[in-house]
């Protein structure tokens, strides 16, 4: 036999999603409409020149719209609602008449923005620009003709430059991120040979990166890369692992590639072997049947090792004893969704010269039957975790429902350790995205 050689380690199981997300503009109008506040702006005891003060409150006066400029700039229109009066300042002619006038006039002021994603979930704006007051604020005091219009985009201006810009954040979406993270990141659970294995997504990164579109719908990319790690089901967090902040995302594919390690004590081994071949008969020639025995497995470099003892019946009476060593490469047969053992080999480590004769002359045969009684249907846990992996990473929100499509597991590798055998399984798909 070849010296087995060092063994190799099993790769580190990983995770990683893409999803390039297109919201279209109807959803994203809705989720701009429903977020920016209905008061915009309140100023009291407002100066406005020419001994005039007051004091008003700037509304929302129904839906805002908006066009994409660019793939990072925006213009908005917001329709508004001033509210509030005007009159002399109290001194001179101010004393004289305390009278006000009522403010009721509507604008539909037009904004140039340009929002950003930053590392901490925050969305924040690097420049405002007034581009049109969208009307005029006239006024009649006393016989003045007033025009407070340029006051009023002054006023918006300073405004929009002291809430929204120098880095201030106009929405901070890591409560919503974070609440779905809680979702989708807690352990699933596969069902594994009369047990159950939980595994859980541990962040190292999430990636983003987004821009308008020239139908003016707002495409992300959302990444995801991380380590899959393996817990006792009854020891498996209640809490999904936290996420890292934002880094820049240039990758535009949609996939989902998972790889979970199933391991598989040589005790359990040993016993789907029994379960397979020990005791089953292995016609060696006309006149002589072989049946294995007290199977042990380990490793053997990158092979499973196989230790078993014989029984050989021949037709003249005769009974051969002897222990064979075979050495074979764990591996999946996706017709049958069953693990198989290729690449058979062996050697007859004890018995008498009959034995070894028979066994010996018959070496192929012998190969072709232990591997085709070596056969261990796993399609149950496949479609174990195609349920756990689904379900879990299934998600709905106020504007999108995501659910995992074109799924597929199956095994990956096959990794011989000191301890059994280390299964690792792929999961392969896409997000599917269905916006509200």
């Amino acid at each position: 036999m070849l010296d087995p050689g060092p063994t190799t380690a099993p790769p580190a199981a990983t995770s990683a999603v893409n999803v390039p997300l297109v919201i279209p503009k109807n959803t994203l109008s809705k989720l701009m409409n429903s977020q920016i506040p209905q008061v915009l702006l309140t100023e009291e005891n407002l100066d406005m020149g020419s001994g005039i003060e007051g004091e008003f409150t700037m509304s929302r006066n129904g839906q805002i719209s908006w066009t994409a400029l660019d793939s990072q700039r925006i213009q908005l229109t917001v329709p508004v609602k001033i509210a509030g009066e005007v009159g002399l300042k109290k001194r001179g002619l101010g004393n004289l008449f305390q009278s006000r006038l009522p403010l009721d006039e509507e604008f539909s002021p037009v904004f140039i923005v340009n929002p950003s994603i930053n590392s901490d979930w925050k969305v924040t704006v690097d420049n405002f620009e007034l581009l049109d007051l969208g009307g005029s604020l006239e006024l009649d005091i006393l016989g003045m003709q007033v025009d407070l219009s340029g006051l009023l985009s002054k006023e918006i201006s300073k405004w929009g430059e002291k809430n929204l810009t120098n880095g201030k954040s106009i929405a901070d979406l890591k409560t919503l991120v974070d609440l779905a993270w809680a979702q989708v990141g807690k352990p699933f659970e596969v069902a594994w040979l009369g047990g159950t294995t939980a595994f859980s997504i541990q962040p190292t990164e999430v990636r983003f990166h987004n821009f308008f579109d020239q139908n003016e719908n707002l495409t992300v990319w959302l990444g995801l890369q991380g380590k899959i790690i393996t817990h006792p089901v009854d020891a498996a967090p209640s809490r999904a692992f936290p996420l890292p902040k934002l880094s820049p995302n240039d990758q535009s594919e949609n996939h989902l590639d998972l790889i979970m390690p199933l391991a598989v004590s040589y005790a359990q081994l040993d016993q789907i072997l029994s379960n397979n071949v020990a005791g089953k008969l292995i016609k060696v020639d006309k006149k002589t049947t072989l049946t294995p025995s007290n199977i042990k497995t380990r490793a053997y470099g990158d092979l499973l090792a196989i230790n078993m003892d014989f029984d050989a019946v021949q037709t003249n009476g005769k009974s051969l004893q002897g222990t064979l060593f075979v050495v074979t490469r764990p591996s999946y047969d996706a017709a049958t969704q069953s693990l198989i053992f290729t690449d058979v080999n062996f050697k007859m480590e004890s018995g008498n010269l009959g034995a070894q004769t028979s066994v010996g002359l018959k070496k192929g045969k012998i190969i072709r039957q232990i591997e085709s009684k070596a056969v261990f249907p796993i399609g149950n846990v496949l479609q174990g975790s195609l349920e756990g992996i689904t379900d879990r990473l299934r998600l709905s929100t106020p504007i999108a429902d995501l659910k995992i499509a074109d799924l597929e597991v199956a095994p990956d590798g096959f990794y011989p350790t000191s301890t059994g055998l280390i299964i690792q399984m792929k999961a392969a798909g896409e997000v599917d995205v269905e916006w509200k």
